[in-house]
């Protein structure tokens, strides 16, 4: 059996913060199950791994606390944010840009290779 579960913010749009609730505490129940997640974000999702992106989202309107807040909540339960590399491109950041929740910058190799090679299970959103 998989230890570890492999989440992929790809189609997951963080102008839409109700998409975003599902799979960060789906992380976030994963790992308090002591399951290793990763979550990685890219394409559009990438932009919540920048700073102060995700302090501007909600789940649900009016809720007083933010996508980024379920970030760092997931985080401390241990689950690992990675962002896309072309993202730093495609949304003129750099790693300093990054927000401390994230693990790092992995690429497309780096996914296919978990995927195809790694024990794991893949959840795509």
């Amino acid at each position: 059996m998989a230890k570890k579960l492999l989440i992929v913010l790809a189609n997951t749009d963080p102008r839409n913060g109700e998409e975003l609730g599902a799979p960060i505490f789906q992380a976030s129940v994963a790992a308090t199950m002591d399951y290793d997640v990763e979550v990685i974000c890219t394409a559009t999702a990438g932009r919540l791994m920048k700073k102060g992106e995700a302090e501007k989202l909600t789940v649900k309107a009016g809720s007083p606390k933010s996508v980024y807040d379920f970030i760092k909540d997931a985080h401390e339960a241990g689950v690992k944010f990675y962002c896309c590399s072309p993202n730093l491109d495609l949304f003129n950041m750099t790693k300093d840009d990054l927000i401390p929740e994230c693990s790092g910058i992995v690429g497309g190799a780096y996914m296919i290779e978990e995927i195809m090679e790694g024990d794991c299970k893949v959840l795509t959103y």
